[in-house]
């Protein structure tokens, strides 16, 4: 932090002062832009420990004003070494946070306009712009013409796929319980497989469902983790035979442990005999099912309820931006509509327009459609489908390296741009094949010159190498894999010496 000499040196008058904001807009996009210059020479994951801010940082907040470049200076000297970069082309952890100028763009746009668009009236543009995109973007995915405004569904931008799902619970919910009646909000049932990801259940419990009646439905490797139809079925006949009642079915393509693809029409067959909402989350994988050799993942959708992605992945949008579609918006305006006196419009009361804060679990939004409208004009569909295949290409390269050593194995087939891999037990010597992959990890993570994670499934410790960083070129791949190699023959090595 800055000096009290510092405090003088900037005069506060107009915090919106347009050459100020200026000037200081300058400086910040030399700021990141060199960032980006210099993003693969710093460590991936990092080297900080717990605490390390609060040593470098005043307990206090400045009594008087700081000017940009002091503040800047502390960026760089204090806040990137406690960064994680998402954007390093050496970065193949969890899912990619994909980033782009265009997505950077409109988010700049999107802050600097502040608009605050909870109905049509409060920002017409925000509104109408959303409605548009989210068909431009529908179509491209070739989703049945149900789920667009065109065809009376429609499509909304919320934070995280975490929202939508509680968004579609709700509704699935009040729906359900206007069946059976509100009493009986204690026997509808939630399923999923073992996995979906954990947002479900922590939406379920929210949304008030009893934690008991979240269904989450063992797979295994034999069916490469996704949920079978007739387990489901299983699952759904003995809760009908114990008195409960099937609401609602979160169907994944593209887990987050192994990137698994559940069946979606045959499961939709089954679920949708119940009266069940059926949500598809597609977070990682919907973006590349606008490349036509990998729109059958979600063949099968025109029987769901809902269907969401996560542009903020894979789709150059920076976060964040969920995008989700719903058959029936009056499901989630019933459910989650809110509409006092002073938020009255003729507008509104024309029932002539879309005010999302009836789609959305909070009244406030922002002003997302900026992101996706300027990556759709930026980058075009045709730029975007070779971006997500060389992504796919790259893992394919990936998958081939790990193939050629005998000591690994590819745990599940790739799907798309994530392979799932790890040390064999029979090359551990005699040691715990879990514990040497996690000392694995960790030590090429501890290097700071790669950065992936892990997931636990049937009882394995996997390593997964999730390709999808903007930057990220077939020379990072190459030496991602040169770096696993290097850190198992160390470990392999002091194994077999301690045995």
């Amino acid at each position: 932090m800055g000096s009290n000499s510092d405090y003088n040196s900037f005069t506060f008058n107009n915090p919106l002062d347009p050459e100020e904001f200026k000037r200081q807009g300058h400086m910040i996009v030399d700021f990141l832009a060199d960032y980006y210059y210099n993003i693969r020479n710093y460590p991936v994951l990092s080297q900080v420990e717990p605490g390390y801010l609060q040593k470098k940082l005043p307990s206090y907040a400045p009594f008087g004003s700081e000017p940009i470049e002091t503040i800047l200076q502390d960026m760089k000297k204090h806040i990137i070494p406690g960064i994680t970069h998402w954007q390093s082309p050496n970065f193949f952890a969890f899912f990619p946070s994909s980033g782009s100028i265009a997505g950077f763009m409109g988010e700049m746009l999107s802050t600097g306009l502040n608009t605050v668009g909870f109905n049509w009236l409060s920002s017409p543009a925000a509104t109408e712009l959303e409605t548009t995109v989210m068909d431009w973007l529908g179509q491209e995915l070739r989703l049945p013409k149900e789920f667009l405004f065109t065809g009376h569904g429609g499509g909304v931008m919320l934070g995280t796929t975490c929202e939508a799902i509680l968004a579609t619970l709700v509704a699935a919910r009040d729906r359900m319980l206007n069946l059976v009646g509100r009493d009986n909000i204690g026997k509808l049932v939630v399923y999923g497989s073992d996995q979906t990801h954990c947002a479900v259940q922590k939406a379920a419990h929210i949304a008030g469902f009893d934690p008991n009646n979240f269904r989450a439905i063992k797979t295994s490797r034999s069916n490469s983790f996704s949920l079978l139809p007739q387990s489901l079925l299983k699952t759904i006949q003995k809760d009908l035979h114990n008195g409960l009642v099937p609401c609602y079915l979160c169907v994944t393509v593209g887990t987050t442990s192994t990137t698994a693809i559940d069946p979606v029409g045959a499961l939709c067959h089954v679920a949708k005999n119940y009266g069940m909402w059926i949500h598809v989350d597609a977070a990682y994988a919907g973006s590349a099912c606008i490349c036509p050799e990998f729109r059958h993942l979600i063949d099968g959708v025109e029987d769901a309820d809902s269907f969401s992605l996560n542009a903020h992945k894979w789709f150059l949008t920076n976060l964040d931006c969920c995008c989700l579609w719903v058959k029936d918006p009056n499901s989630l305006i019933k459910s989650l509509s809110t509409n006092p006196s002073y938020l009255h419009n003729n507008a509104s009361e024309s029932k002539q327009v879309v005010d999302y804060k009836d789609w959305q679990i909070t009244l406030s939004r922002r002003f997302r459609a900026l992101k996706v409208w300027l990556v759709l004009r930026s980058y075009g569909v045709s730029n975007l489908r070779n971006f997500l295949r060389s992504h796919v290409e790259m893992a394919k390269s990936f998958e081939e390296l790990v193939k050629l050593d005998k000591r690994f194995e590819i745990v599940v087939p790739r799907n798309l741009a994530m392979v799932c891999f790890r040390l064999i037990p029979s090359v551990v010597h005699g040691g715990d094949a879990n514990e040497i992959n996690r000392k694995l990890l960790d030590s090429m993570n501890e290097s700071g010159r790669v950065y992936m994670s892990h997931a636990m499934v049937d009882g394995m410790f996997v390593i997964r190498c999730a390709v999808g960083a903007t930057l990220t070129q077939q020379e990072h791949v190459i030496m991602a894999w040169k770096i696993v190699q290097e850190h198992a023959n160390t470990i392999l090595n002091k194994t077999a010496i301690s045995a």
